[in-house]
């Protein structure tokens, strides 16, 4: 089951103030029961202020699960997000970016602290991460405290929700009319009107993304084959010019007594030493190379967080134990493969002629 994004319902500019009832999350969970997460939103103006120091800023009423469905990250020792608790208790609490906190508390802990917004004080409980340098970000407060003050206790602006099951465009189109069919119903307009009810979607992102991802992961998989290749054609001639060049030792071998099949052995077992060695030290040194890589990364995007974000999206270049070991196994049967043909025909021949051998 693979969720469908972020997908929202919102209200039109021509639509009644309260366009959408009290009692429309559960409509919609009940007609389409593969919603997952969803979240309410009401969208609020004001100024906030902390002592002498004030901006405005946008102002988000939120479900506890808007942080699951945008992927918001408290981090450890920043405090936390709305949760169920403040929704039902209609708490005056909110959770603030780190640009009002720079803005508000110049960089001092505001947790627990009170801010004004508008005329109303309302305890910081949170900061949230932000992913790039902006400072065109919201506040969140629990979605009935603002319902409370910021809509006569009645209404909300949109919906965001999560739904599982949709992977393709005709999936999402499907789903998109019979969603428009209901709301139709239910608000009495033409399903037909996309003007009627706003609808978006991060389904066209998420498959672009996916092709993306796709095209580079099968760009690597070339990249690694041609570098299998290229590994197994060293170690072929290797192995070649080895048993050719100890061709004469054969011949003296089997002069005093030894079989073709303990020779063959010896050459598979020193095959198996050699690539299984080799293929292992080059195994721990390119998983090394990519874990040094990706601490230093790391390192310069917690020194430079808000200003250095690109390069998150090259973030952990590490490669699976799998893939490390299946490679290694392979240069490995490659290596025994190289060995044991050469080998095989060495020991074929008489042991004059091979002494003979130069």
């Amino acid at each position: 089951m693979a969720p469908l994004g972020n997908k929202a319902l919102s209200g039109n500019a021509n639509q009644p103030p309260h366009f959408f009832k009290e009692d429309e999350e559960e409509f919609i969970r009940r007609e389409n029961p593969e919603i997952d997460m969803l979240t309410r939103v009401n969208y609020h103006n004001e100024d906030i202020s902390y002592g002498d120091n004030y901006n405005s800023y946008s102002i988000q009423g939120v479900d506890p699960q808007k942080a699951l469905i945008d992927n918001i990250l408290v981090p450890a020792g920043n405090g936390r997000f709305i949760n169920d608790i403040d929704n039902l208790d209609r708490r005056k609490v909110i959770v603030i970016s780190p640009q009002m906190q720079e803005t508000l508390f110049r960089n001092s802990d505001p947790l627990g602290k009170y801010v004004t917004v508008g005329k109303i004080p309302f305890q910081v409980i949170g900061i949230y991460k932000v992913e790039n340098n902006t400072y065109d970000v919201p506040a969140y407060i629990p979605f009935k405290t603002s319902q409370i003050l910021y809509r006569a206790g009645y209404g909300l602006d949109e919906m965001a929700f999560t739904v599982n099951g949709i992977n393709t465009q005709a999936e999402f189109d499907a789903f998109s009319k019979r969603l428009r069919e209901q709301m139709g119903r239910r608000h009495r307009f033409d399903p037909e009107d996309l003007r009627a009810l706003g609808m978006w979607s991060t389904l066209e992102d998420f498959i672009m993304l996916n092709g993306l991802t796709g095209g580079i992961t099968f760009f690597i998989w070339i990249i690694g084959i041609g570098t299998l290749t290229a590994g197994i054609v060293g170690v072929s001639n290797i192995m070649l010019i080895t048993v050719r060049e100890r061709t004469r030792e054969f011949g003296i071998r089997k002069a005093i007594g030894a079989t073709p099949f303990s020779i063959l052995k010896l050459v598979i077992i020193e095959s198996i030493l050699i690539t299984a060695i080799f293929g292992y030290i080059g195994m721990i040194l390119g998983i090394g190379l990519t874990e040094g890589i990706n601490t230093i990364m790391e390192a310069m995007n917690s020194g430079q967080e808000t200003s250095n974000d690109e390069m998150s999206l090259f973030s952990n270049p590490t490669v699976g134990l799998n893939i490390a070991f299946f490679s290694t196994a392979l240069i490995v049967v490659a290596g025994i493969l190289a060995g044991y043909f050469p080998a095989r025909k060495a020991v074929k021949v008489t042991a004059i002629e091979a002494m003979r051998h130069e």
